[in-house]
């Protein structure tokens, strides 16, 4: 018996014997994985950042011939790790999804799911590279590839979708198991954050004149933020509640276009059938998924979905609405009255706000469509499909978007703002959501009350889509 324990401590340490058991590994966060990091680090102390990232795509297993053609294989001595860091790490870092359960993918401090592949090698080209040179394989690494193969099978009957689903937790204090929310597609929400994180992070570095000391370091810049009263407006830039700005500004749909062909065409080379029809031309499927690509992840909001945020089921049978609508309808919660700064605390505001809906006024759901935090998202209350119970007479017309705080003296964040006058109409309007000439209303117009707030109604005068109710 003492030599069998010893055969399998052994094998254990080896890397051999992995476990299988999800509930034996720690949670599936990013800040176990940053500890993970650290633990390398400190393990290795001589280790700089370009050589951590490497052993982490290394004991990851990402070592394809795609992957080797820009980044070259990992030749080095896997560093010191004990078998906890190694399995954790082969379980985070390699993707898959198998009966919409998604693997290689982390929680983050903001509410949003990461994949890690994508980021690391994002990291790890951004590393190699320089302010001098371009920075070779950084999209096809990232997003490109993966977007392409995914634009290919868009007539896959076993792939209906092309991008998406997002999905949701097992637990949000102890995170195990992602469940997609939709029919899976090759690109999921998860390996696009990860993939937007690695371009944002692989620009940044590929900038620097001198790279971070530590990986974990640049990690915990960016993913781990207190933000101020002030929300966004005036936090770092490079954050990950920023990751479809700051990816929005160094790609357009001409770039990722060229990327995506170009990726496919050395993938081909390289790994033979990508799964083109014989006779056609990736063209024009690239063209129309890099479209939707940019609709969905560029020009819309990132929404927290229902179950992150833990919202209770909806108490009877809710009414489909009959899309698309004409009206938009801006409210404030005045309770409570401050806004929410973290995912956290805007994730309890919604709670509370729920309860109070269901317990104390009796209707179904929180009654508002989506809630608009300052912690740069925006939250799912009965969202796109489903009538809500914001604007007394007019709830089949529009949908109700509620600012947490009171707005009566002072404005909501910048940045939140622009959340729903930039971002969140354009999307109702390129999805099919709402029409294109639709109508802003305050709550007040409609409704004997002070909604949303003199300050907050002053300011939406100004916008586009606002009109006056007519007689």
């Amino acid at each position: 018996m003492e030599s069998l324990a010893t055969c399998i401590t052994l094998l254990t340490l080896l890397g051999i014997i992995t476990h299988t058991n999800v509930s034996a590994l720690p949670p599936r966060h990013m800040e176990h994985f940053i500890r993970t990091v650290e633990h390398v680090e400190g393990w290795n102390p001589l280790l700089k950042p370009l050589a951590v990232v490497r052993a982490l795509r290394q004991v990851g297993g990402l070592e394809d011939c795609f992957i080797q053609h820009f980044l070259g294989a990992v030749n080095e001595e896997i560093p010191t790790l004990t078998s906890e860091a190694s399995d954790f790490i082969r379980a985070t870092v390699r993707h898959k999804v198998t009966d919409r359960v998604e693997e290689g993918v982390v929680l983050t401090v903001d509410g949003t799911t990461v994949a890690l592949a994508p980021l690391l090698l994002g990291i790890e080209a951004g590393l190699l590279g320089g302010a001098e040179s371009p920075i070779s394989g950084l999209y096809p690494l990232t997003l490109a590839k993966t977007l392409g193969l995914s634009f290919l099978h868009s007539h896959d009957p076993s792939l209906p979708e092309i991008l998406g689903p997002d999905g949701c937790w097992d637990s949000m204090t102890s995170p195990q198991v992602f469940t997609l929310s939709g029919e899976r597609s090759l690109v999921t929400d998860a390996l696009i954050n990860g993939g937007m994180d690695g371009i944002v992070l692989g620009v940044e570095l590929s900038a620097c004149t001198q790279h971070p000391l530590t990986l974990s370091g640049l990690l915990k810049q960016y993913y781990h933020h207190q933000l101020q009263g002030e929300g966004l407006d005036f936090a770092p830039n490079i954050i990950s509640p920023r990751r479809r700005k700051k990816f929005g500004d160094l790609a357009n749909p001409t770039l990722l276009q060229e990327q995506v062909l170009r990726s496919l065409a050395l993938y081909q080379r390289l790994m033979g059938d990508t799964g083109v029809e014989e006779g056609a031309g990736p063209e024009a499927a690239v063209k129309e998924g890099v479209q939707l690509f940019v609709n969905r992840y560029m020009e819309c909001p990132a929404i927290i979905q229902r179950c992150q945020w833990e919202a209770k089921p909806y108490r009877g049978t809710p009414t489909e609405l009959v899309l698309p609508l004409s009206f938009m309808y801006i409210h404030h919660t005045f309770e409570p009255s401050q806004p929410c700064l973290s995912f956290q605390q805007c994730s309890a505001n919604m709670r509370a706000m729920q309860r109070f809906h269901q317990d104390d006024r009796g209707w179904d759901d929180i009654g508002y469509s989506f809630v608009v935090g300052s912690d740069g998202y925006i939250y799912e209350g009965r969202g796109w499909k489903w009538r809500g119970a914001h604007t007394k007479g007019h709830n089949s017309r529009g949908y109700g978007i509620s600012f947490i705080g009171d707005y009566t003296a002072n404005l909501p964040a910048r940045h939140a703002l622009e959340l729903v006058r930039d971002q969140l109409a354009v999307c109702a309007v390129g999805g099919g959501q709402m029409t294109a000439n639709f109508t802003m209303h305050g709550h007040r117009q409609l409704v004997n009350t002070s909604c949303p707030g003199d300050a907050l109604y002053s300011e939406i005068q100004g916008w586009e889509h606002f009109r006056e109710v007519q007689p």
